[in-house]
């Protein structure tokens, strides 16, 4: 019997397949330095999660916060995006539900773990 995989990393998996190519629309000049940014943080995000998987006890704690962390500059960024017009407000829409569900399953996994 395989093991089913916890709903934050399939929701993170389809957050970066979805982001992945929206980033590919915004301007030329911008991919090298907030295109970077924003998408250094959304790996951030899946990477801490793993980690955090893979230990117990406070570590796991520590990098929950990180991951906690990187979702908040993801939120930033998405924000700073649709304000200079690079997501339509359909596209935000979409990806900030991504986000809040992401955000709540990230939260439920913090309580437990204290």
């Amino acid at each position: 019997m395989t093991r089913q995989e916890m709903p934050i990393f399939t929701r993170t998996f389809d957050f970066l397949s979805w982001l992945l190519p929206a980033t590919n629309h915004f301007p030329r000049a911008q991919r090298h330095s907030f295109t970077r940014r924003l998408l250094d943080a959304a790996f951030d995000l899946r990477e801490r999660l793993e980690e955090a998987n893979l230990r117990r006890g406070s570590d796991r704690q520590q990098r929950l916060q990180l991951a906690d962390e990187a979702l908040t500059k993801v939120r930033l960024y998405l924000r700073l995006a649709v304000r200079w017009g690079w997501l339509s407000d359909g596209q935000y829409q979409h990806v900030a539900e991504m986000v809040v569900e992401i955000g709540r399953l990230l939260g439920g996994w913090k309580k437990v773990c204290v």
